[in-house]
């Protein structure tokens, strides 16, 4: 695969998260994959297909994987949070998202971290 044919099928994947056709994304990503696995920008983008097909394992291998190549990479911090939280693994869910909103104080982050909390709270009870 050339790298505008690359670049081309990286972008036709966003696009199909964007209009939550995960399975499309992950078959059109594929060709990128054998081309460019080591880059943190594709590992993101696969590891958003699998979130949002619910093949949790996998989303959790692609989000540590951007976190091998930058571990002050908030946003994969946030979605592993999500992920690990999808699996009921909440402590080790609001470690991640706790990491993400220290790095970047955003609202969405914050109100993340106090959902993840809230659950941990009604979980204890």
């Amino acid at each position: 695969m050339t790298t505008e044919g690359t670049v081309e099928a990286f972008r036709r994947a966003e696009e199909l998260l964007t209009q939550r056709r995960p399975l499309e994304a992950l078959r059109v990503i594929q060709p990128v994959l054998d081309v460019d696995a080591d880059k943190p920008s594709v590992q993101l983008l696969l590891g958003r297909a699998y979130f949002f097909s619910a093949q949790l394992l996998r989303a959790e291998r692609a989000f540590l994987r951007v976190l091998e190549f930058d571990p002050s990479d908030h946003y994969a911090r946030l979605v592993l949070g999500r992920t690990l939280q999808r699996q009921g693994r909440l402590n080790e869910a609001r470690a991640q998202i706790r990491l993400a909103a220290m790095m970047c104080p955003s609202p969405a982050y914050q109100e993340a971290l106090g959902e993840i909390n809230a659950h941990i709270a009604t979980r204890d009870m």
